[in-house]
């Protein structure tokens, strides 16, 4: 698939002026000083309130405020945000939560502020070599896993159920599921037709092959990377897992790097440290487990307030299948 920015897939961002003075107010306390200007935060999906501040006493901070008001899950994945971040390895190239605190509905988070930029697009080769080599350090950091965190077979067995409710429709799904995630992956419709089933019995495996020792991200992609001038900052954690296969966040980033001009996700994934000794059934079956997952979603309705997930899920689940078809 053809590159695109990531801003093209943000989410709307709420302004300092556009919360309410009672949220502003506990902001100020919690940071411990007046805000004096802001830089808003314009990548990412959550329709919350992101942004770094600088407050009266020269310090910066960079704080989350979310609500139910812009996404009725915002506030539980903050809340989880929070959890991590108290059990994260030392070392772990990850901005550090100063404080959190809740206004009414609002859940509110202070981070420490780094300093850097997204990746370019289409990814320029060095910058994808640091992302890449931040990757290694981050399986190295996070080997053995945190015990306070959940497994991840435990998500995987949810996340991986994408292919099984498109083949047979329960819930919210209905029968026309299919036809329209068929439509939408345009030349790889007619192959997903014709392999469902082998997709349902390689994801099923999904959640077996995923297990290790390692701590996952699990929410990797260009918007939640910065660039600094030193390090690989890697940001936004709340669906972090523990006890992971080590190259469980390399393969869950290359659909979205295949999909900004990265490059093969396949020739990339195979040469990288992480993926040394990986067995191929494993990792069929986590790669048809994250295609079903992009493609079940992408044809659902999109989320209150993040119109542009679908799209982006799409376009991931697009590039996924393109590699998967190769296995």
């Amino acid at each position: 698939m053809t590159s695109s920015s990531p801003r093209a897939f943000s989410g709307s961002r709420l302004a300092w002026s556009d919360l309410p003075r009672p949220v502003r107010r506990r902001i100020a306390e919690l940071a411990g000083a007046e805000v004096v200007t802001e830089q808003g935060a314009t990548n990412g999906f959550s329709p919350g309130f992101a942004a770094v501040l600088e407050l009266g006493d020269g310090t910066e901070i960079f704080v989350k405020a979310v609500s139910t008001e812009q996404n009725p899950e915002s506030p539980q994945l903050a809340r989880a945000e929070v959890e991590v971040a108290h059990v994260l390895p030392a070392g772990l190239a990850a901005p550090a939560l100063l404080w959190s605190g809740e206004e009414g509905a609002w859940v509110l988070l202070g981070f420490e502020a780094v300093h850097g930029r997204t990746p370019e697009h289409p990814w320029v080769p060095d910058e994808l070599a640091r992302v890449l080599h931040a990757l290694t350090e981050l399986a190295e950091v996070g080997t053995p896993s945190p015990e306070e965190l959940r497994p991840l077979a435990d998500d995987m067995a949810e996340l991986a159920l994408g292919w099984r409710r498109l083949a047979a429709p329960t819930g919210d799904d209905s029968p026309t599921s299919l036809t329209r995630a068929i439509d939408a992956l345009g030349p790889h419709g007619p192959w997903l037709g014709d392999h469902l089933d082998e997709l349902v019995t390689w994801s099923a495996d999904a959640a077996a092959a995923s297990a290790g020792d390692t701590l996952v991200h699990g929410d990797l992609r260009a918007d939640n990377v910065m660039l600094g001038e030193e390090r690989v900052w890697l940001i936004d954690w709340p669906h972090a897992t523990g006890e992971g296969v080590r190259w469980w966040d390399l393969l869950g980033m290359l659909p979205s790097v295949a999909m900004q001009g990265g490059g093969d996700p396949e020739a990339i994934f195979w040469r990288h440290p992480n993926a040394r000794g990986a067995d191929r059934d494993a990792v069929r079956a986590v790669l048809a487990g994250i295609a079903g997952y992009f493609v079940h979603g992408a044809v659902q309705a999109p989320p209150p307030g993040i119109a542009n997930l679908r799209p982006f899920q799409l376009a991931q689940g697009v590039a996924a299948l393109e590699w998967l078809r190769r296995f």
